[in-house]
């Protein structure tokens, strides 16, 4: 890893705003879009730049915002990856949150989350916090070929336990779904069963697929050789070079996800699922005394 000063931490429209801590991450997931070319990274991806003055530009950011709001982190690099166990970035930014009356959103696939279960139980009793898990096979043999640098999918649904114990809400991302591995009506069915168990009270799937990005492609396609041989040239017959990669049982995988999202009252459309995290409760959306 190496650090950097940041110019800037938030990004993001009024009423809702975003951060990375981390930039690159060392989870290793063979999928992972972060690794397109087009977020132009100048250093390895598992070099991962650290923002070493996130929390000081936040505390900053936070003190000028005329509205509260949810901040969310973890849409492009794990806020819980390996360093933040020594370096405790992401804690001290969710104290931050936490002292200024903001609420909270987390997405990480590590169970590290639970070191700060404390804090995250303070946010969403002060305001509004919303941890997500990504679950993408219920085999824990193939998640370790398929994320192997982090936690099994057994580990991520404890934390969802805990989080239930907590009263924390929970969002699962069924997302990707790679064609001809993890398509499957079993692997669909446990997931969301699970997810049903814990308590989640959303799940966001795109189309039951994977999208595929130069720089991306190339590293999938690599895993691809080495974990199932031949697959590389079965999806290039399917898929060409195609953006998207919609499972060829898409059609119904999806509709027994509604099915069972309906019949369980969990919200299933991304749109609906982003509202959720987005939204603010409305007596935690005055103005701050900073504007008084």
């Amino acid at each position: 890893m190496h650090f950097t000063n940041a110019k800037g931490i938030l990004s993001g429209k009024s009423g809702y705003y975003g951060m990375n801590i981390y930039r690159g991450c060392t989870h290793g997931c063979i999928y992972c879009d972060s690794r397109s070319k087009c977020y132009q990274f100048t250093h390895d991806f598992e070099d991962v730049e650290v923002k070493q003055n996130a929390p000081e530009l936040l505390e900053r950011a936070l003190r000028s915002k005329r509205k509260k709001c949810m901040i969310g982190t973890g849409a492009m690099s794990d806020p819980y990856m390996h360093c933040e166990k020594e370096l405790q970035l992401t804690r001290r930014c969710l104290e931050i949150i936490l002292a200024n009356g903001f609420g909270a959103t987390v997405q990480t696939k590590s169970d590290l989350i639970l070191r700060d279960i404390d804090l995250l139980s303070e946010i969403n009793h002060s305001t509004k916090c919303v941890v997500q898990i990504t679950l993408t096979t219920y085999d824990d043999d193939l998640c370790k070929i398929l994320e192997p640098n982090v936690c099994n999918t057994k580990r991520r649904i404890e934390v969802l336990e805990k989080m239930q114990e907590k009263g924390i809400p929970t969002v699962v991302w069924l997302t990707p779904i790679l064609p001809f591995i993890n398509d499957t009506k079993e692997n669909i069915t446990s997931i969301l069963n699970e997810c049903i168990r814990t308590g989640v009270k959303g799940v966001i799937d795109f189309g039951m697929g994977l999208t595929l990005r130069e720089g991306d492609r190339e590293y999938y396609y690599a895993a691809l050789d080495k974990y199932f041989p031949g697959m590389k040239a079965q999806y290039i017959r399917q898929y060409g070079n195609a953006y998207e990669l919609p499972s060829p049982n898409a059609k119904e995988l999806m509709e027994l996800f509604q099915k069972i999202c309906k019949e369980n009252g969990i919200l299933s459309t991304p749109k609906v699922c982003f509202e959720y995290l987005q939204e603010m409760p409305d007596k935690y959306t005055q103005m701050s005394l900073f504007d008084l």
